[in-house]
């Protein structure tokens, strides 16, 4: 696992390409603090900022291939690059480590730009061809690992990090103020951009070609379902069991020491329980709060003692938790007012004392339909066999116009289409009015769902269920979850691995009908199953909590509350917001008139991050 940065342009002096690309490593080297490397020739510079977890002597990088004519930098693991090895040494190459970076060296000359397609893993990597001036590059199929970028002027610039690209004298740092109401509403920007101006995220499954200033961007790798409907619920969980368990193995390939993250869902607890099975004393690392109702932690203290894993845990106190968020927005590069990221951030904190890699449950929920709103789904899906739609379209605008009553809301978002009752399309404000009322400027955004269309546009021949699926895989586990899970365990020099993510696990999934994954009131029914056969009951089929936080209760604090305030009446404010409108949603939540907490947070997270990016650099 490292932190990767660097860029290419038609021509430069290598003295200079030099000193400039190792400031862009050096704002990254928690990513990597075990060691550093550089390539520069003429047109290109590359920087490598590297943990060590395979092949720590011989797997230094940048690597090159036998004459020298390609050199590689790469982020991640590659699960499958022992296979891949035998099968690349069987074709005549000669490999001179023992480092998964070699395989994607020799497997660039063997298959070219095949190569991602053949990955299993999490991975970004660039490859630089001397010989035909080419730079190719990709990301894996779930977006795991980010990869961002900035093509303009005749300067390609890419990183792990966007903060990265500050280092470089030729980015012009702009704030993508337009995408303002956008972030406000979900919480991320659900496209390609970022709210760097001309900064892009590498979408998921794609890969890239740099040559002579032009820049290509492809897709290798297609999410796609082919559901088996000749298996039972029985037969499901045995595959689940099975595949799991390998994907688990996979996932523990390292030459150091690797540990779990340990909540109190299911998730999780499937993890460690697999990875103890083969692992004796293994370590799991758990958080929680100091107030003990927001707390997960004597669930999973519960769980580790019941199958004999040695827990440790540290807990986060209201003091620490808002003197963190200015340091955890800086790491995280764009604004995230998720307030899931702290504890996160303090869990990843605590576990690298005592290991390098962890293994975590994200993307179960996604893969094996685990959201609440799945479940809804299914409810909108049996409306939709059983009532025309001309029905619905009519029941739906007359219960529009009516005055609130049992099962309105329910007639009305029936009558709508799915993209357009995605519930994180407004998941920080519900209503775009009262967002726009906040804001100084009328940025003639469209409404949130718009947003999310082109994604369901994608999927239409899918049940509602399976499309939420596909459209959270590509919006809010890869700009959300995955986003703030590498951002907060790379910042303390930890490498977090996702077992559930990976290529046979997600096949698997993308077999499996809908009524084993979610009906209207069970989620994750065959992977809850799987894990009942090896876990305590009552974890695997515990209700899913998500990351409760206390911060609703927080704001209500005058010592805290306070703070929000000062950065609500700051000339940064004053440029973006109608901050008499802030003052009076934080006064509505302080006395209990509103719940106001989680616009609140979204805003204050944005002025924390611009303050940093933007005022003080």
């Amino acid at each position: 696992m490292c932190g990767i940065t660097g860029f290419a342009e038609r021509n430069h002096k290598a003295e200079t390409a030099r000193r400039i690309v190792k400031g862009m490593a050096d704002l990254i080297t928690y990513r990597g603090p075990d060691g550093e490397g550089y390539y520069v020739d003429d047109q290109v510079a590359l920087g490598h900022r590297r943990l060590s977890i395979i092949d720590l002597e011989g797997g230094k990088q940048p690597m090159f291939n036998e004459d020298g004519s390609l050199v590689c930098i790469f982020n991640g693991e590659i699960y499958n690059f022992q296979t891949l090895r035998e099968e690349l040494i069987a074709a005549g190459h000669t490999f001179a480590t023992r480092s998964d970076t070699e395989v994607l060296l020799h497997g660039y000359e063997q298959w070219g730009n095949q190569l991602p397609g053949k990955l299993r893993g999490m991975f970004t990597f660039v490859i630089w061809d001397q010989k035909t001036k080419t730079m190719f590059g990709a990301r894996d199929i779930f977006g795991i690992k980010p990869f961002y970028y900035y093509n303009q002027d005749g300067l390609f610039l890419f990183g792990s990090e966007i903060k990265s690209f500050l280092a470089h004298p030729g980015f012009k740092k702009e704030l993508n103020e337009e995408r303002l109401p956008e972030y406000l509403s979900i919480e991320y920007i659900p496209n390609e951009e970022t709210m760097f101006k001309n900064v892009y995220k590498l979408p998921s499954g794609c890969m890239f070609t740099w040559e002579n200033g032009e820049l290509t961007v492809e897709r290798y790798y297609e999410i796609k379902y082919h559901v088996d409907d000749s298996k039972s619920l029985e037969e499901w969980e045995k595959i689940i069991t099975d595949t799991f368990a390998e994907s688990v193995a996979a996932h523990q390939i390292a030459d150091v020491e690797v540990g779990c993250f340990l909540s109190s869902g299911v998730d999780s607890s499937f993890v460690v329980n697999e990875v103890a099975k083969g692992t004796p004393h293994v370590k799991s690392f758990s958080v929680g709060y100091a107030e003990e109702k927001y707390s997960e932690l004597p669930y999973a203290q519960e769980f580790s003692k019941e199958i004999g894993v040695p827990s440790i845990a540290n807990k986060v106190d209201a003091e620490q938790f808002f003197e963190a968020n200015r340091l955890i927005q800086w790491y995280l590069d764009e604004p995230m007012p998720n307030p899931a990221e702290v504890p996160l951030y303090f869990l990843a904190q605590n576990a690298r004392k005592y290991v390098k890699v962890v293994l975590s449950g994200e993307g179960a929920d996604e893969l094996f339909g685990g959201y609440p709103m799945y479940c809804q789904a299914v409810h909108f899906m049996d409306c939709e066999h059983k009532v025309p739609k001309a029905l619905r379209k009519a029941a739906g605008a007359v219960a529009s116009k009516l005055p609130d009553f049992k099962g309105k809301n329910f007639l009305v978002r029936g009558a709508e289409e799915p993209w357009q009752r995605y519930m994180r399309a407004n998941y920080v404000f519900l209503d775009p009015a009262e967002r726009d009322r906040c804001l100084k400027k009328n940025y003639h955004s469209p409404r949130p769902e718009q947003f999310f269309k082109p994604y369901f546009d994608k999927v239409q021949g899918l049940d509602e269920p399976t499309q939420l699926q596909w459209v959270d895989m590509h919006t809010w586990m890869l700009y959300d979850i995955l986003l703030k899970a590498d951002k907060m365990s790379m910042a303390n020099s930890l490498e977090l691995r996702v077992p559930f993510l990976d290529r046979k696990v997600f096949e698997l999934a993308s077999h499996i009908p809908t009524k084993c994954k979610v009906n209207a009131t069970q989620t994750k029914i065959a992977m809850r199953g799987a894990a009942e056969k090896t876990i305590p009951a009552k974890t695997a089929d515990k209700k899913k909590l998500g990351f409760p936080v206390p911060v609703r209760a927080w704001l209500r604090d005058e010592q805290y509350a306070g703070v929000v305030r000062k950065a609500f009446n700051t000339p940064a404010a004053e440029q973006f917001f109608r901050t008499k409108e802030l003052n009076a949603m934080l006064d509505q939540h302080i006395s209990g008139k509103r719940d106001n907490w989680r616009q609140i947070w979204c805003i204050f997270m944005f002025l924390v991050w611009y303050d940093e990016y933007f005022v003080k650099r």
